[in-house]
Formats: structure tokens, sequence, C-alpha cells
């Protein structure tokens, strides 16, 4: 087979601390986590990153915390410390995320949650961080449906927490993702029996990449509305299984929100050993 790349050869130039040596073996087991022409990409930026990052408080060494930080600049998006929360909005975003984590810790089968925060990364007031044990290449239906209870993670919370009146515009996003998701597993994926194994056209999909009007089969009203109940149905039982998780493991929301509030990130290693 062909040799991943070797870590060691995309940090040169860089000095580290020597608490930075066992970074290696995380790295190492990065390597099987992700493409290895990923991890060259990653390897290069997080080393000038890590780099500039610690010159900036007048280092000579680059340690473990400017390595990590570089880590989650690249993965996770540029920190906008500059948007200052209100309390109200710090606490919300706090369990919001915190449903989040606790729904994908809970669901069998789905990535192992990395990170936890509520400092404000790009468009996102917070953000949960996932990373899986092994490079996929496709997916099995149990980790989709998954995947769109852990969208559902952070409204859920919301409502638990702060009541139905109290929900935010914060979910857009997850919902907006949940049901391109759904709708891909009925339209695309065959996951659907009702609708079958058929694929149905997305009509702005196709315009977009330029194919003939003659060669789109139209879809029927009636296949559209089976179409929109069957994702209405995904996203529902989906909303169902969040809400499940969330008020079984309580406990775990409560202990994941009050680690964010109190130190605003926080990794699986504050919590998880408690939460299994």
């Amino acid at each position: 087979g062909v040799r991943p790349p070797d870590a060691r050869l995309h940090i040169g130039g860089v000095r580290f601390a020597d608490q930075v040596g066992p970074l290696f073996t995380g790295v190492a087991d990065l390597i099987e986590r992700i493409q290895p022409q990923r991890l060259v990409v990653l390897g290069d930026t997080n080393s000038g990153l890590s780099a500039l990052l610690a010159a900036r408080t007048n280092k000579t060494l680059v340690s473990m915390s400017d390595f990590e930080d570089a880590k989650d600049k690249v993965m996770l998006g540029v920190e906008r410390r500059s948007l200052v929360l209100t309390e109200d909005e710090r606490k919300l975003t706090a369990y919001h995320e915190a449903g989040h984590a606790v729904v994908a810790l809970k669901t069998q089968g789905s990535d192992p949650v990395h990170k936890v925060t509520i400092v404000p990364r790009g468009r996102a007031l917070g953000l949960t961080a996932s990373l899986p044990e092994t490079d996929r290449h496709s997916y099995t239906k149990d980790w989709l449906i998954g995947n769109l209870a852990m969208f559902f993670g952070g409204r859920v919370a919301e409502e638990l927490i702060f009541g139905p009146e109290k929900v935010t515009t914060g979910a857009g996003n997850d919902i907006e993702r949940a049901t391109g998701l759904a709708r891909r597993m009925v339209t695309q994926f065959g996951m659907s029996e009702r609708v079958g194994a058929m694929a149905i056209g997305d009509r702005e999909q196709e315009v977009f990449l330029g194919r003939e009007f003659g060669q789109r089969r139209e879809v029927s009203e009636r296949t559209a509305e089976m179409v929109d109940d069957e994702v209405k149905r995904l996203l529902d039982e989906a909303y169902a299984k969040a809400s499940v998780l969330l008020k079984e493991h309580k406990d775990l929301l409560e202990r994941i929100a009050q680690a964010l509030l109190e130190r605003e990130t926080s990794g699986k290693g504050q919590w998880v050993s408690s939460s299994l």
C-alpha cells in the first residue's frame, strides 16, 4: 500500500518546546483518522501557524497550547473575541452546544466528540466538533440518522432548559443541514421504504450543472408530496430521538453546559469519563 506521509517532514524549521514531543503520537493517530493528503496540509499549516501564534506572545518555542490553537483555527475557524455575548446569550449557547454533544455521545456509532466551545468562530456563536475514528468513504443509514438527531440536539436543549417560547434563531443552520441531509437520504440514497430505490432529480442542481431541460424527467405532484412526507418523517423522528436522549441524560447536559460557562471551551477528557 501507499505509505502515509511522515508528519515530521512538515514541521521543519519550527522549534518546539519539550512537552510538544508527545504530540507526534497524536499526529500518528490522526494519520489513521483523516486522508493523508489532508494531513500534509494540516501539518504544513499548523506548524507555521503555531509558530506565528507563539511569536505574537513573544515566545521563543512553540508550546502545545500554540499547536492546539493553530489546529482549532484551521479546523474550526477564526475566533471572534471581539464579539461580546450577553450573559443570557452565553448561557443559551452553552446549553445549545451541550445538547449537540450529549446526543453525539449517546448515539451509538456516532463520531467521538473532540471539542465543544462557546467562543464565537466565523458566523457561529459556538461549535461542537467531532472527529471520525477512521477515514470514511461511505455512510450507513444508522450513521446518517444519528447525525440528524445530533443536528437537533441544540434546539431540543434550548426547549428543554428555557421553554418552547425562548428558542432562538441559533438552530437555523442546524435545521437547514438536517433538512438537506434528510432530503438526500430520500431522493438520492434510496433510504426511504415508501419512495424506494429511485433517484429523484433536483431541478435547481440540474439547471446549475447546465443539463438540458429535455433530459430531466419531471417529478409528479404525487411523488413530490411523498418525498416531502418522508423528509418530514425522518426529521420528526430525529427530533424525537434527540428529545428522548436529552431528557434521559439531563445531568450530563448540565455538566457540559456548566463546564462551557466556566471555561468557554471543553474537551472530551473533562466530562466524557463520567458520561459513558
